[in-house]
């Protein structure tokens, strides 16, 4: 039968797919919307299970903030290349994705791709989205956190993001800065006592060894490990890092000659290029 170019047009607008899909689908179908619908999902599903070994390392990491700045959501749509994540149609995918995340208020990643959206799952939107660009797409990352005060840094890349929950009021300009350094300088935890117990350990292990091949009487090898770790800490945990702004100041004095009670109790960091 012939397919007109109106009902193209329409079924590109239903589902996203692109012009020369979206006509075949309707051959297929015979002219049946319900069923070329039907037809560009099962293509969506078959792109992605031929190019499931393939690596999404692209994408657009998207950020926000709710009720009052006390909550912040934070998401990575992610996808083959650099020509896809620059589409304003994939843009406002993951931003949509995320808006489905905030509106049901969902707790992980797992939830989310399992929340259901219609008919379908988002899982599956996201599958469907294969379909439509032809290319591995993966919801790889989300978070949610709650404070007494959340700020967010995407940088303007689109693929790196934080999200940074304090326990008080604090200037707004305190906390952008803050989000930014935990951008900028990537710290593994908060502060010592949630950075994990293996890294840490793991330090130790590297401190204990470069003394001992240096020579050092194996009674001091704890006490220079510790001395590693130490320094350790002081590079890769967010309150006490060197300011960016000003480095004579740790991000915790920063944040408490703001407000002498406020300290970071959330953090999340999460980038496409790590």
């Amino acid at each position: 039968m012939e397919i007109k170019a109106a009902d193209v047009a329409k079924l590109r607008k239903m589902t996203g797919a692109g012009m020369m899909d979206c006509k075949k689908a309707l051959t297929e179908a015979n002219g049946d919307f319900d069923r070329a619908q039907d037809i560009i999902r099962e293509k969506g599903k078959l792109v992605a299970s031929k190019r499931a070994d393939r690596e999404a390392t692209e994408g657009v990491v998207a950020a926000r903030l709710t009720d009052g700045n006390k909550k912040g959501y934070m998401i990575c749509l992610a996808c083959e290349t650099d020509f896809v994540a620059k589409n304003e149609e994939f843009i406002k995918t993951a931003n949509e994705m995320l808006d489905i995340a905030i509106k049901n208020d969902v707790a992980d990643l797992e939830a989310l791709k399992a929340l259901k959206v219609g008919a379908q799952t988002v899982e599956e939107m996201v599958t469907e989205k294969s379909g439509q660009t032809g290319e591995k797409i993966e919801l790889t990352y989300y978070a949610k956190i709650e404070a007494e005060l959340c700020a967010s840094y995407v940088h303007m890349n689109n693929k790196l993001g934080t999200l940074v929950g304090f326990n008080a009021q604090i200037p707004a300009e305190v906390a952008h800065d803050v989000a930014m350094q935990a951008a900028a300088m990537a710290p593994i935890s908060i502060s010592k006592e949630d950075c994990p117990a293996d890294v840490l350990e793991k330090e130790r292990e590297i401190g204990r060894e470069q003394a001992r091949l240096e020579g050092k009487p194996e009674a001091m090898l704890d006490k220079i490990a510790e001395g590693k770790v130490n320094k350790f800490l002081k590079e890769s945990t967010l309150l006490n890092q060197a300011l960016v702004k000003d480095n004579k100041l740790t991000v915790a004095e920063f944040i408490r000659n703001a407000n002498k009670e406020a300290t970071v109790v959330a953090y999340k960091r999460f980038s496409l290029n790590d």
